[in-house]
């Protein structure tokens, strides 16, 4: 059975994506009281509930003014992110960068400016949308923000833990969303990605694996590299065609 959010106050960025809006709407499903639903470009929702907030992640203004506003809320919902198309870490230096300020220094500058929020409204929780992408050969700077982005994750809960704070780290491989409409592959729904979130977010888990493919490919980390590796680049013939 779902986990109740009874009463609680949410914020999710990247509110208006294929993950974000499922964020939104599942949060009030499972009795959150209220949900700031943060994109660069807010949209009218139709629910009293849902708070539109205006919420560019790679400005520092915007956030700080988003904490502000937003100073009830008890769940932040780290998920916005961009993956551009020929994304490739051989491709523009520029390019690399802009990806890097979105998906990692962006949610970093989130976790901080709402880490005070949270400890002053009774410790909280701050889920990192995460990829699968973190922990597999993909030649992508999404990739390499992934991966950096679960290490921050991971030191975001010994930073914040005295505070009070838990820490969830939300790991899954490809969702049926227009951000991987280019790849033929098998897809989870969105719907089931975050019913395992916030299941994670009821239990206080320090990490939420998705999927199969992701609970397999955690399970094998372990895994001396040559024997890992060979099988995930034939597993991933797909994207290097």
């Amino acid at each position: 059975m779902s986990q109740s959010l009874n009463g609680r106050i949410v914020l999710v960025t990247g509110a208006n994506g294929g993950l974000g809006e499922p964020l939104v709407r599942q949060a009030l499903e499972r009795g959150a009281a209220k949900v700031y639903a943060a994109a660069r470009r807010p949209k009218e929702w139709g629910d009293p509930r849902i708070e539109p907030l205006r919420l560019d992640i790679t400005d520092l203004d915007q956030v700080a003014r988003a904490a502000e506003t937003a100073s009830d809320v008890d769940l932040v919902v780290n998920n916005a992110a961009i993956a551009p198309a020929g994304d490739r870490i051989t491709g523009p230096e520029d390019e690399l960068r802009r990806i890097f300020e979105t998906n990692v220094f962006g949610n970093l500058r989130v976790a901080n400016a709402f880490a005070p929020v949270l400890a002053a409204n009774g410790g909280g929780t701050l889920l990192n949308v995460l990829s699968a992408a973190a922990w597999i050969p993909v030649p992508t700077g999404y990739a390499m923000s992934k991966a950096a982005m679960w290490s921050a994750t991971n030191a975001l809960r010994l930073e914040l833990r005295g505070q009070g704070t838990d820490v969830i780290g939300l790991l899954v491989g490809m969702i049926d969303t227009p951000m991987s409409a280019e790849w033929e592959v098998p897809k989870v729904s969105p719907r089931s990605v975050v019913d395992q979130a916030y299941d994670g977010v009821a239990e206080g888990a320090f990490e939420v694996l998705a999927d199969d493919d992701t609970r397999g490919l955690k399970s094998g980390l372990g895994t001396p590299a040559e024997q890992l590796y060979p099988p995930l680049h034939e597993q991933l013939e797909w994207f290097t065609a």
